[in-house]
């Protein structure tokens, strides 16, 4: 068994050489001193090390049960299937600052590994900020939350267990999702504060930090369709997304890093937008920062939360204002040298871009006002309000509207001017086509007109068309598909899949909203009930022991007239350590909708509470998502990412920074 002392001393360690990391590389910055800005990367792969063997020491106290730590014993049981055990180490508050300080340091070794692009002092000043970073969330691990406590005199026989909501396969992959998307913001920040620091405020940084912030914009839209994906068929509800204020805690850093992304892309080919992208690249890691105090202070109830500790909100509060405050008093000093004037017709893909970051930067505002207005309330003695779906829906749909309308124009436009009308004839075409397929389509999916589908359909119908004319267009150019996939710079066509995946997304969102059929029927053994097309019929009910649960299961029937289509198994577990109640829905999945069945309560008699549902193309949303996020991968593979320094090349010079500019 591994001492836990190990651990602890791993962090301790990893502390000492973050604070070596953030002080050296920028003292040797500042005073020319190369010896010192060489200590940057085996600082932060040290770091990362020491990182990684704390991990695997807290990791091999759950597999191997030891409730001698107060985190394994509080979080753990000896029932607890093994790989349970293995996501109970981020399942709680302590365990999952570790993962989050552990991907930081991955993502420090990540920028050593693949900096041969970056002079070594600005790759030193990144790492520096980062391991500034570093030492503020594992100063807040040691002194607060720290994994490895013991519990004296004697340890307990057995554990506390692990909470049945997270005892669940998507659990396993969603918070490292989230966090490789969280935490990759911090790169962004990172080379903005660096680029600040500098003075190299041109078009160069923001080539080194598109990539960066790509990838970590591709995790992080990973991490939040797998959540939506875990709620909808673990919580028992049906839903997809319940503006959570935890939720939201994500969308928000989403919606402004999606900013981010987009006006990277025009500081990098037209050198303009530099103030905004800056203001961008910190904004998005603060309210990354915001959202972990949300989880984590106590001041929002919420089945995601963390912690309920009013002092460990106190002190990522005081890290949050010291880095938005650090951070926009460096810009302020800076702001003189940031700016470059330039200029672009009113249409244009600089126009459209900046018009799509305004309105997801209003989506984002809009998101958070909804989200703390209740708290703001509530300190100021107001009493409790709530702000639920009704506001948020009102306010996000039209927005969303109005940024598709940028993005289907955008890609077709050009750099700097589109005057030419027959640029943009053939999305006023597929605009009319689009308005016609929505207001035909809810007669024929279900015979009712419906005004939000029809809208809805005609937003995202338009969107693939544009996305489509847009890949059209350059396989002419290019003289065939196959050329142009292989041209065409792989940025465009992670575009192309991120947009098409956004229009995918939005058809099952308008879908699942506005044609769930839905039901709450009492149901015995041998009951019938109608589901459209189906007949549901409870043929059994018998009690389940689990390893560490005991779960009440129905057996249903679902016929298609009279063919037996298939049998599923919904099932109401209680857990034996806790005592808690959970839903397991039976979902039977296809490609135009889902089949849900779930379990509400006990009514007597042997009769249950369930819920019977047809949930049309809701999987439709996760893979919009996930084709969002193979978008972003795809556009990291561009070859102009991978240029390296070329000898002789002063630290302000980079070889190929002024080559394409598609």
């Amino acid at each position: 068994m591994m001492t836990p002392e190990i651990g602890h001393y791993a962090l301790v360690l990893a502390f000492a050489l973050a604070i070596c990391q953030s002080v050296f590389p920028l003292y040797g910055y500042f005073t020319k001193q190369d010896g010192f800005v060489a200590t940057a990367k085996p600082l932060a792969n040290l770091q990362g090390l020491a990182l990684l063997i704390s991990f695997i020491v807290l990791t091999a106290g759950f597999l191997s049960h030891d409730f001698t730590i107060k985190y394994v014993a509080d979080n753990s049981n000896l029932n607890l299937p093994w790989y349970f055990r293995m996501s109970a180490v981020w399942g709680a508050h302590e365990g999952s600052l570790l993962l989050w300080a552990l991907i930081l340091a991955f993502w420090g070794v990540a920028v050593a590994f693949f900096s041969q692009g970056i002079p070594e002092r600005m790759a030193a000043l990144v790492l520096s900020v980062m391991g500034m970073i570093a030492v503020g969330f594992l100063a807040f691990m040691l002194f607060t939350s720290n994994p490895f406590v013991r519990i004296l005199p004697f340890a307990p026989a057995n554990g506390s267990d692990l909470n049945p909501l997270l005892q669940d396969p998507g659990l396993i992959f969603h918070p490292p999702m989230l966090y490789m998307g969280y935490v990759g913001l911090s790169v962004a920040f990172a080379f903005a504060m660096a680029s600040l620091i500098s003075g190299e405020l041109n078009e160069k940084w923001a080539r080194w930090s598109r990539p960066w912030t790509t990838v970590a914009w591709a995790f992080l839209t990973l991490g939040i369709g797998l959540g939506s994906w875990w709620a909808y068929y673990e919580l028992g509800w049906g839903g997809w997304w319940f503006w959570d204020p935890v939720e939201n805690a994500s969308l928000i850093p989403w919606l402004v890093a999606t900013a981010l992304m987009h006006s990277l892309a025009v500081t990098e080919k037209r050198g303009l937008f530099r103030s905004w992208t800056l203001l961008l690249a910190i904004a998005a890691f603060s309210l990354s920062l915001l959202g972990t105090f949300l989880v984590r202070s106590g001041v929002l109830t919420s089945v995601h939360a963390f912690a309920n500790d009013p002092d460990r909100g106190v002190f990522i509060l005081a890290f949050l204002v010291l880095v938005v405050g650090s951070s926009l008093t460096l810009f302020a000093v800076r702001a003189s040298t940031v700016s470059k004037p330039g200029e672009f017709g009113w249409v244009s893909r600089e126009s459209f871009l900046l018009f799509n970051n305004l309105i997801l930067t209003v989506m984002a505002v809009s998101v958070l006002l909804g989200t703390l207005y209740p708290l703001l309330v509530d300190s100021l003695g107001g009493g409790k309000v709530s702000v639920g779906p009704p506001f948020f829906n009102a306010v996000f749909v039209p927005l969303t509207a109005i940024l598709v309308s940028g993005m289907a124009f955008g890609p077709l436009s050009n750099w700097r001017s589109s005057d030419d009308p027959k640029l943009f004839r053939p999305l006023i075409v597929t605009l009319i086509v689009s308005v016609v397929a929505g207001l035909v389509w809810p007669f024929v999916h279900d015979g009712q007109f419906s005004i939000p589908t029809a809208i809805g359909v005609t937003v995202a119908l338009w969107l693939a068309i544009a996305t489509v004319i847009d890949l059209v267009r350059k396989v002419r150019s290019y003289g065939g598909l196959g050329v142009t996939l292989s041209r065409v710079e792989k940025g465009t066509i992670g575009m192309w899949l991120a947009h098409f995946g956004v229009a995918v997304m939005i058809f099952g969102v308008v879908m699942v909203e506005n044609h769930t059929v839905h039901r709450d029927l009492r149901m015995g053994v041998g009951d019938t009930q109608t589901l459209g097309q189906y007949d549901v019929i409870m043929t059994d009910l018998k009690v389940i022991d689990g390893p560490n649960f005991v779960s009440d299961a129905a057996t249903f029937e679902i016929y298609q007239g009279d063919r037996l289509y298939k049998t599923v198994m919904p099932e109401k577990r209680r857990y034996d350590a806790s005592g808690m109640i959970m839903t397991e829905a039976a979902i039977d999945s296809g490609f135009t909708r889902d089949l849900y069945i779930a379990m509400g309560e006990p009514l007597g008699g042997g009769d249950w509470a369930v819920r019977l549902s047809i949930k049309p193309y809701v999987d439709w949303i996760w893979a919009g998502a996930l084709l969002m996020g193979i978008g972003g991968f795809v556009a990291i593979t561009d070859k102009r990412y991978r240029r390296r320094v070329t000898r002789n090349t002063p630290d302000t010079e980079v070889a190929g920074v002024d080559g394409a500019r598609a």
